[in-house]
């Protein structure tokens, strides 16, 4: 099969693949059409603008072919890219690892506006439950000075990738790895610990996107039968691992924030504050205090 974009400008190409996409993401195939276009030529917005008319080399056409074929296929753009920005960081990411979503950042903000209203003496001690790419973990470290984290994971294949994260960054000595369940091997006493923990119910996964359901790890969505295992296993062993007075966060999926905060207040824990909402007014990150002695 000849190649579509072979001998193509690069502003032809670039209307020819938007043309293709969107058959099977049309609210972004221009976006995802660009963006494409910049990884198979190496060039950002700026380059691709000044050199529109210059013909794409072979070795060019062939990537942009491939990264059409991935794209209408339904992989992710940052699955084909294998990166992905979140909290305006880049992110290497793996098959073990979710595409960091623009809805978890109100984890961060969450945590940075607790933080910062708190004035603590010395930088926090986090630990990220789940930790993936380390997206959460790394942007909360790159935001306060001198703080120290730990990220969990059961995947090993996983926490190689926060550790690259980490080291890209330039916050590898900020940041630990530990491969466990949940908090398993963490002693603690943390002063913040943070998750994005699998919420979605089991039977609700096969009607994901084919973006979500083919792409991103299972063992990092499925909840189980309510989508409420991670929670119930979690907010228990986070609330022994929390210093006195110390601030868990976890995000929470549409619908699912009052009954973590049942979750919350079973396990002790008092919630004083009303779940911080995404950009959508979604409920997105609930939070609750380890009581004072």
């Amino acid at each position: 099969m000849s190649n579509p974009f072979t001998g193509q400008s690069l502003e032809s190409a670039r209307r020819a693949l938007a043309a293709q996409l969107r058959s099977a993401q049309p609210d972004e195939a221009e976006l995802d059409a660009r963006i494409l276009l910049g990884a198979a030529v190496g060039l950002d917005l700026t380059g691709l603008i000044a050199q529109a008319l210059r013909p794409l080399t072979e070795a060019e056409a062939t990537r942009l072919a491939q990264h059409a074929r991935r794209r209408i296929a339904g992989e992710p753009v940052a699955r084909i890219l294998g990166i992905r920005e979140f909290w305006g960081l880049p992110f290497r990411l793996s098959e073990a690892t979710l595409v960091p979503r623009s809805d978890t950042e109100t984890v961060v903000e969450l945590a940075l506006e607790i933080f910062r209203a708190q004035k603590a003496p010395s930088p926090p001690r986090i630990a990220d439950i789940g930790t993936g790419s380390g997206a959460i973990l790394l942007a909360l470290l790159h935001e306060i000075p001198g703080a120290f984290g730990v990220g969990t994971d059961l995947s090993l294949t996983a926490l190689n990738s926060a550790r690259d994260n980490a080291a890209a960054l330039g916050l590898a000595d900020r940041a630990a790895f530990v491969a466990c369940s949940y908090v398993a091997a963490l002693s603690g006493p943390f002063d913040l610990i943070v998750s994005n923990p699998p919420y979605i119910p089991s039977a609700e996964i096969p009607k994901l996107s084919i973006e979500v359901r083919e792409h991103d790890p299972h063992l990092a969505l499925d909840g189980g039968n309510d989508g409420y295992d991670a929670y119930r296993a979690l907010i228990p062993q986070a609330t022994e691992r929390l210093a006195p007075g110390g601030t868990l966060i976890v995000e929470a999926g549409q619908g699912q924030a009052r009954n973590i905060e049942t979750l919350m207040t079973a396990a002790a824990l008092i919630v004083d504050r009303p779940p911080k909402a995404d950009l959508a007014g979604t409920p997105r990150a609930v939070s609750a205090r380890k009581i004072l002695p």
